[in-house]
């Protein structure tokens, strides 16, 4: 009987439209409360760190280049992002966003998920080496 009832429901199969698409020729809207890769606006930040604080995953950093002149490089690490969003809800600036149209994140390699937001000169600074991150101290 169940051999039977399996026979049925492979011919009906058979005749029926595939119910997934074809990606990524054919592409869905994507969801508008969808939370993709983390941007960061360098401007208004004031270096409070409370994204970094608040983040459970740890996966933001605040690199101070000059506190003085508010020149901040943020490091994010996307493969610990969990995408809650919590930092983007914390940041009294609006300096963080999580915009849904970039959430096409794969990769062959580590490399690409590790991105140094902020101003061309700062984030140099840092690579070079020049600008170490510091241990957050805690109260």
């Amino acid at each position: 009987m169940k051999g039977h009832l399996l026979l049925q429901d492979a011919i009906r199969s058979l005749f029926r439209r595939a119910a997934t698409h074809r990606y990524p020729a054919e592409r869905t809207a994507t969801p508008e409360r969808l939370r993709g890769k983390l941007t960061y606006n360098p401007e208004g930040c004031t270096g409070c760190c409370l994204c970094t604080k608040e983040c459970p995953a740890n996966a933001i950093e605040i690199i101070t280049v000059d506190k003085a002149n508010k020149q901040f490089v943020m490091r994010y690490h996307a493969d610990r992002c969990i995408y809650c969003g919590q930092c983007v809800k914390n940041c009294r600036f609006g300096c963080l966003e999580m915009p849904n149209e970039t959430w096409e994140l794969a990769s062959l390699t580590k490399t690409p998920f590790t991105v140094n937001y902020g101003e061309d000169a700062d984030v140099e600074r840092v690579l070079a080496g020049l600008v170490t991150p510091e241990p957050e101290s805690t109260p």
